[in-house]
């Protein structure tokens, strides 16, 4: 039985590497992971509130929030992004990373979501027997400023912690899910704990939900009081947005690529069959990563070589002529 045996010239080469890059979801699978992530950031982050039992309560509301956004980035987020919050889209819009009408599909889509976990949630709260009033339920969890505030902080106090509070978490989110970011993996957990962060230092002052999704859920079923306070929880949240986006643009804009070392010299070409193989099977190194102090030696030794091979014809030359000239003397003799 005959071997096949490789030819000279395919010896050591590597095959060409696969692709990494996967296929883009398409655009209903991810406005579908949109809202489901929303459903469950919404559903865990107003019903952990509502049916909280202070006495046996072993999660505060944030933190469940926080943990609910987390599993959901991890779920679902290699499909979409893992946004589920209409501020964090439009950062990604000013940041450059999304289209405008991709965008615009994202946040239907998560208002979509919000709105069938609120529809959940309230379906439940009509199916208790000791909650009389579900509107004035949901009301105590809607996010609102004045008298609607636990503790009557005023419209410029609830916008400018809104604005601050979105500013801080897009840019989490985009400095996270960056992809000259090494610990890229961790962004959901970085997102998750800023959300609850965010979220215990907004719940006093009104149920911040620094969210314009969750906002809209949990205001259509509180009544006209909350949805006449709804506009300034869509307008801090796309301000702070914007400011994060813009900062994270310019950043992005502002780091230079590196420079080629200044000792690092070109590496020679290679000859003969020594350029087929290194074409066909290593990596030509980039300006500044060839090691000169290496690449000499090979050099030197192909060099010798060559030298090597062309010194027995000249020599056999050589030595035809002197037998000649030997011959000549000794017939004129």
């Amino acid at each position: 039985m005959t071997l096949p045996v490789p030819s000279h010239d395919t010896v050591g080469v590597q095959p060409p590497a696969a692709s990494d890059d996967a296929p883009r979801p398409a655009l209903l699978a991810r406005l579908s992971a949109e809202a489901f992530g929303t459903l469950i950031v919404v559903v865990a982050g107003l019903g952990v509130p509502l049916f909280t039992i202070p006495q046996s309560n072993p999660l505060p509301a944030a933190l469940a929030a926080g943990v609910a956004l987390t599993a959901a980035m991890l779920a679902v987020g290699y499909i979409s992004g893992g946004h589920f919050n209409p501020a964090v889209t439009l950062g990604n819009v000013i940041a450059g990373r999304i289209r405008l009408a991709d965008a615009a599909a994202y946040i239907g889509a998560q208002l979509v979501g919000a709105v069938l976990g609120a529809v959940a949630l309230f379906g439940v709260l009509r199916t208790v027997p000791k909650i009389d009033d579900s509107q004035a339920a949901f009301s105590t969890v809607t996010a609102g400023f004045g008298e609607h505030s636990i503790i009557q902080v005023p419209m410029a106090g609830v916008l400018l912690v809104e604005v601050l509070g979105t500013a801080l978490l897009v840019a989490v989110f985009l400095a996270t899910t960056a992809g000259r970011n090494p610990a890229k993996a961790a962004a959901p957990f970085a997102v998750g704990l800023t959300t609850a962060m965010l979220l215990q230092f907004g719940q006093a002052i009104g149920n911040v939900p620094f969210n314009p999704a969750r906002a809209t859920a949990s205001a259509i079923f509180s009544g006209p009081d909350a949805l006449g306070q709804l506009w300034l929880f869509w307008v801090a949240p796309v301000v702070g947005a914007a400011i994060a986006g813009l900062v994270f643009r310019g950043f992005a804009q502002s780091t230079a690529p590196a420079a080629p070392r200044p000792d690092a010299r070109p590496a020679r070409p290679a000859r003969g069959k020594s350029a087929g193989k290194a074409t066909a099977g290593t990596a030509v190194p980039e300006l500044g990563n060839a090691a000169p102090d290496e690449a000499e030696p090979a050099n030197a030794e192909m060099d010798n070589a060559e030298l090597a091979d062309a010194r027995p014809a000249g020599a056999a030359r050589a030595g035809d002529d002197e037998a000649r000239s030997f011959f000549d003397r000794k017939g004129r003799e």
